[in-house]
Protein backbone atom coordinates (compact mmCIF):
# COMPACT_ATOMS: atom_id res chain seq x y z
CA UNK A 1 0.00 0.00 0.00
CA UNK A 2 1.24 3.59 -0.83
CA UNK A 3 0.14 6.92 0.43
CA UNK A 4 -0.32 10.67 -1.78
CA UNK A 5 1.38 13.15 0.66
CA UNK A 6 0.46 16.84 -0.16
CA UNK A 7 1.32 19.97 2.10
CA UNK A 8 2.44 17.59 4.78
CA UNK A 9 -0.65 15.65 5.10
CA UNK A 10 -2.13 11.99 3.73
CA UNK A 11 -4.75 12.87 1.18
CA UNK A 12 -5.32 9.60 -0.73
CA UNK A 13 -4.42 6.00 0.02
CA UNK A 14 -3.02 3.91 -2.88
CA UNK A 15 -3.24 0.11 -3.98
CA UNK A 16 -0.69 0.62 -6.27
CA UNK A 17 -2.78 -1.90 -9.05
CA UNK A 18 -3.28 1.02 -11.37
CA UNK A 19 -1.60 4.62 -12.33
CA UNK A 20 -2.52 7.58 -10.75
CA UNK A 21 -2.76 11.56 -12.32
CA UNK A 22 -1.28 13.67 -10.59
CA UNK A 23 -1.83 17.81 -11.79
CA UNK A 24 -1.92 17.43 -15.56
CA UNK A 25 0.59 14.73 -15.40
CA UNK A 26 -0.17 11.08 -15.60
CA UNK A 27 1.89 8.10 -14.44
CA UNK A 28 1.25 4.23 -15.22
CA UNK A 29 1.27 2.04 -12.34
CA UNK A 30 4.88 0.79 -12.84
CA UNK A 31 5.83 3.21 -11.03
CA UNK A 32 5.18 1.17 -7.51
CA UNK A 33 7.20 -1.78 -8.70
CA UNK A 34 10.02 -0.45 -11.05
CA UNK A 35 10.41 3.21 -9.65
CA UNK A 36 13.10 3.54 -6.37
CA UNK A 37 11.16 4.75 -2.87
CA UNK A 38 13.08 7.93 -3.29
CA UNK A 39 11.62 8.62 -6.72
CA UNK A 40 8.35 8.05 -5.58
CA UNK A 41 9.17 10.34 -2.97
CA UNK A 42 9.56 12.74 -5.20
CA UNK A 43 6.10 13.29 -6.50
CA UNK A 44 4.50 12.43 -3.32
CA UNK A 45 4.26 9.11 -3.22
CA UNK A 46 4.85 7.30 -0.26
CA UNK A 47 5.16 3.73 0.48
CA UNK A 48 3.17 2.73 3.80
CA UNK A 49 5.21 1.24 6.99
CA UNK A 50 3.54 -1.05 8.83
CA UNK A 51 4.37 -1.03 12.61
CA UNK A 52 2.51 -4.21 14.39
CA UNK A 53 4.47 -3.30 17.96
CA UNK A 54 1.02 -3.11 19.45
CA UNK A 55 -1.13 -5.87 17.39
CA UNK A 56 -2.04 -8.99 19.32
CA UNK A 57 -3.11 -12.63 18.64
CA UNK A 58 -6.20 -12.21 17.80
CA UNK A 59 -7.28 -15.27 19.26
CA UNK A 60 -7.29 -13.35 22.89
CA UNK A 61 -7.30 -9.26 22.04
CA UNK A 62 -9.16 -7.32 20.31
CA UNK A 63 -7.17 -5.04 18.16
CA UNK A 64 -7.53 -1.32 16.67
CA UNK A 65 -8.37 -0.23 13.56
CA UNK A 66 -4.68 0.88 12.35
CA UNK A 67 -4.14 4.64 12.48
CA UNK A 68 -1.68 6.49 10.14
CA UNK A 69 0.67 9.37 10.51
CA UNK A 70 3.20 11.10 7.78
CA UNK A 71 6.07 12.22 9.72
CA UNK A 72 9.89 12.23 9.09
CA UNK A 73 9.41 11.33 5.12
CA UNK A 74 7.59 8.43 6.53
CA UNK A 75 3.78 6.99 5.98
CA UNK A 76 3.87 4.70 9.11
CA UNK A 77 0.28 2.62 10.13
CA UNK A 78 -0.07 1.60 13.98
CA UNK A 79 -2.39 0.20 16.00
CA UNK A 80 -3.71 1.45 19.37
CA UNK A 81 -3.55 -0.27 22.45
CA UNK A 82 -5.25 -3.92 22.31
CA UNK A 83 -8.08 -4.84 24.55
CA UNK A 84 -8.12 -8.61 25.80
CA UNK A 85 -11.14 -10.16 25.05
CA UNK A 86 -13.33 -11.29 27.98
CA UNK A 87 -11.96 -14.40 29.74
CA UNK A 88 -14.93 -15.19 32.27
CA UNK A 89 -18.47 -15.32 31.93
CA UNK A 90 -20.22 -12.16 31.87
CA UNK A 91 -23.72 -11.70 33.31
CA UNK A 92 -26.03 -9.15 32.36
CA UNK A 93 -29.32 -8.13 33.83
CA UNK A 94 -31.86 -6.12 32.57
CA UNK A 95 -34.08 -3.77 34.55
CA UNK A 96 -38.15 -4.80 35.09
CA UNK A 97 -38.48 -1.79 32.78
CA UNK A 98 -36.05 -3.01 30.10
CA UNK A 99 -38.13 -6.06 30.30
CA UNK A 100 -41.21 -4.84 30.22
CA UNK A 101 -40.52 -2.57 27.20
CA UNK A 102 -39.22 -5.52 25.16
CA UNK A 103 -42.80 -7.59 25.22
CA UNK A 104 -44.67 -7.70 22.52
CA UNK A 105 -48.75 -6.85 22.61
CA UNK A 106 -49.24 -10.50 24.09
CA UNK A 107 -47.17 -10.14 26.98
CA UNK A 108 -44.45 -12.33 25.18
CA UNK A 109 -40.77 -11.24 24.23
CA UNK A 110 -40.38 -9.96 20.82
CA UNK A 111 -36.57 -11.72 20.69
CA UNK A 112 -34.66 -8.99 21.54
CA UNK A 113 -34.26 -9.10 25.84
CA UNK A 114 -31.61 -11.09 26.94
CA UNK A 115 -32.95 -12.78 29.82
CA UNK A 116 -36.28 -13.80 30.18
CA UNK A 117 -39.77 -12.65 31.80
CA UNK A 118 -38.49 -13.61 35.69
CA UNK A 119 -35.17 -11.21 35.09
CA UNK A 120 -33.31 -14.37 34.81
CA UNK A 121 -29.31 -13.68 34.14
CA UNK A 122 -27.94 -14.12 30.62
CA UNK A 123 -24.40 -15.27 30.12
CA UNK A 124 -21.73 -13.49 27.70
CA UNK A 125 -19.66 -17.26 27.36
CA UNK A 126 -15.99 -15.40 27.98
CA UNK A 127 -12.53 -17.66 26.74
CA UNK A 128 -12.53 -19.97 29.33
CA UNK A 129 -16.37 -21.21 28.23
CA UNK A 130 -15.28 -22.07 24.61
CA UNK A 131 -12.00 -23.41 25.41
CA UNK A 132 -13.09 -26.08 27.94
CA UNK A 133 -15.87 -26.84 25.40
CA UNK A 134 -13.08 -26.99 23.26
CA UNK A 135 -11.21 -29.56 25.37
CA UNK A 136 -14.21 -31.58 26.00
CA UNK A 137 -15.18 -32.26 22.24
CA UNK A 138 -11.39 -33.26 22.02
CA UNK A 139 -11.76 -35.76 24.59
CA UNK A 140 -14.77 -36.93 23.02
CA UNK A 141 -13.70 -37.55 19.91
CA UNK A 142 -10.39 -39.48 21.27
CA UNK A 143 -13.28 -41.56 23.38
CA UNK A 144 -15.42 -42.32 20.37
CA UNK A 145 -12.43 -43.80 18.50
CA UNK A 146 -12.33 -46.37 20.67
CA UNK A 147 -16.11 -46.64 22.27
CA UNK A 148 -16.34 -49.85 20.16
CA UNK A 149 -14.63 -51.51 22.66
CA UNK A 150 -16.61 -50.83 25.32
CA UNK A 151 -20.22 -51.60 23.31
CA UNK A 152 -18.76 -54.99 22.52
CA UNK A 153 -17.66 -55.67 26.11
CA UNK A 154 -21.14 -54.89 26.99
CA UNK A 155 -22.82 -57.07 23.84
CA UNK A 156 -20.65 -60.14 23.78
CA UNK A 157 -18.76 -59.87 27.06
CA UNK A 158 -15.22 -59.49 25.43
CA UNK A 159 -12.13 -58.34 27.68
CA UNK A 160 -11.06 -54.57 26.76
CA UNK A 161 -7.69 -54.21 26.52
CA UNK A 162 -5.69 -53.22 29.33
CA UNK A 163 -3.83 -50.52 27.05
CA UNK A 164 -7.23 -49.29 26.03
CA UNK A 165 -8.60 -48.84 29.35
CA UNK A 166 -5.08 -46.96 30.21
CA UNK A 167 -5.47 -44.73 27.43
CA UNK A 168 -9.21 -43.56 27.94
CA UNK A 169 -8.39 -43.15 31.84
CA UNK A 170 -5.61 -40.95 30.12
CA UNK A 171 -7.35 -39.36 27.96
CA UNK A 172 -10.53 -38.39 30.77
CA UNK A 173 -7.44 -37.17 33.27
CA UNK A 174 -5.62 -35.13 30.89
CA UNK A 175 -9.23 -33.46 29.96
CA UNK A 176 -9.66 -32.63 33.80
CA UNK A 177 -6.36 -30.95 34.59
CA UNK A 178 -6.63 -29.22 31.28
CA UNK A 179 -9.97 -27.95 32.04
CA UNK A 180 -8.60 -27.22 35.61
CA UNK A 181 -5.57 -25.01 34.37
CA UNK A 182 -7.90 -23.27 31.74
CA UNK A 183 -10.62 -22.62 35.29
CA UNK A 184 -7.31 -21.34 37.28
CA UNK A 185 -5.81 -18.92 34.74
CA UNK A 186 -6.22 -15.43 36.33
CA UNK A 187 -6.73 -13.37 33.22
CA UNK A 188 -6.29 -13.32 28.86
CA UNK A 189 -2.55 -13.15 28.99
CA UNK A 190 -2.58 -16.56 31.82
CA UNK A 191 -4.84 -18.44 28.82
CA UNK A 192 -2.59 -17.34 26.34
CA UNK A 193 0.53 -17.99 27.87
CA UNK A 194 -1.28 -21.88 28.39
CA UNK A 195 -1.65 -22.45 24.86
CA UNK A 196 1.70 -20.58 23.46
CA UNK A 197 4.48 -23.42 22.33
CA UNK A 198 7.81 -23.50 22.99
CA UNK A 199 10.82 -25.90 22.04
CA UNK A 200 12.91 -27.38 24.58
CA UNK A 201 16.90 -28.04 24.02
CA UNK A 202 15.88 -31.31 22.25
CA UNK A 203 14.13 -29.67 19.73
CA UNK A 204 10.19 -30.89 21.36
CA UNK A 205 7.98 -28.32 21.48
CA UNK A 206 5.09 -28.34 24.09
CA UNK A 207 2.53 -25.89 25.92
CA UNK A 208 1.71 -25.59 29.00
CA UNK A 209 -1.30 -26.71 28.84
CA UNK A 210 -0.56 -29.91 27.56
CA UNK A 211 -2.63 -32.39 25.01
CA UNK A 212 -5.41 -34.35 24.76
CA UNK A 213 -3.62 -37.66 24.16
CA UNK A 214 -4.45 -39.93 21.13
CA UNK A 215 -3.54 -43.29 19.85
Amino acid sequence: MFALVESGSITKYLSGNQGIQLGDLKYPRAIYTLWTEAERNAINIYSIVYDDTNKKDERWFINTDQSYAFANSTVTATYGSATAKAHADVNEVWTQEEIDADRAPDGTSDGDAKNDSDGNQIVTRGLKYNLIQTVKSQAANELAKTDWYITRNAEKSTAIPSAITTHRDLVRSRQAAMETSITNASNTPALETLYTYTTDSDGVTSRPLAEIPTL
